[in-house]
């Protein structure tokens, strides 16, 4: 589940919280799940992945990774990002673009203690990304990091990230493909409605 804080009940927010509650009245699975598409410089390539989306607060959408990831590193260098929800419970999608940028130290430090240990043993183990000779690594260092290792302090590899949409679209299928489409433009701190075709 997310944590939602400082709810804002203006739009396109209110319409967000609204899908949000009816995916979690039908029971959607991994409804903190979201696509997340960067950009590489170096390869001049897009990349995407799913990550676990933690807080929302106001406007700024907040996850957690290792800072030495290649997503870190494309964030570093190109800091829009595209995002997709996709809630098959209710056949919505919400698709974002937004600016991202890294937490506050204190905010990663707090949000580290409150996490189960076993968790932060595999946060602090973890060397994400990096090319590997076998999974038994992987099991061995976390074993020892589960030991061995003050699993209430934060690594300074690791921390959150928030980012927040300067659009945001919102999508409602229909078995018709009579598909309704939303869309959130913000242009000088106001948010202008379009609604598209389907």
């Amino acid at each position: 589940m997310i944590k939602f804080i400082n709810n804002n009940n203006s739009q396109p927010f209110s319409s967000l919280i609204n899908f949000y509650n009816l995916a979690l009245n039908a029971n959607q699975n991994q409804i903190e799940a979201i696509h997340v598409s960067s950009f590489n410089n170096s390869t001049n390539e897009v990349n995407s992945r799913l990550v676990n989306l933690k807080i929302i607060d106001n406007d700024n959408f907040i996850f957690f990774s290792n800072y030495n990831s290649s997503k870190a590193l494309e964030f570093s260098t190109h800091n829009q990002v595209a995002i997709l929800f996709f809630w098959p419970s209710i056949n919505v999608q919400i698709r974002m673009k937004a600016k991202i940028k890294k937490t506050s130290r204190v905010f990663n430090k707090s949000y580290f203690k409150s996490r189960k240990l076993e968790k932060n043993a595999l946060a602090i183990s973890s060397r994400q990304s990096k090319a590997i000779e076998s999974f038994d690594i992987v099991k061995e260092n976390y074993k020892n990091a589960l030991m061995n290792e003050d699993l209430e302090s934060c690594p300074h590899y690791w921390g959150g990230y928030s980012f927040t949409p300067y659009e945001i679209e919102f999508w409602e299928g229909s078995e018709l493909r009579l598909n309704k489409r939303n869309l959130y433009k913000k242009n000088n701190q106001v948010w202008n409605h379009i609604i598209l075709e389907p």
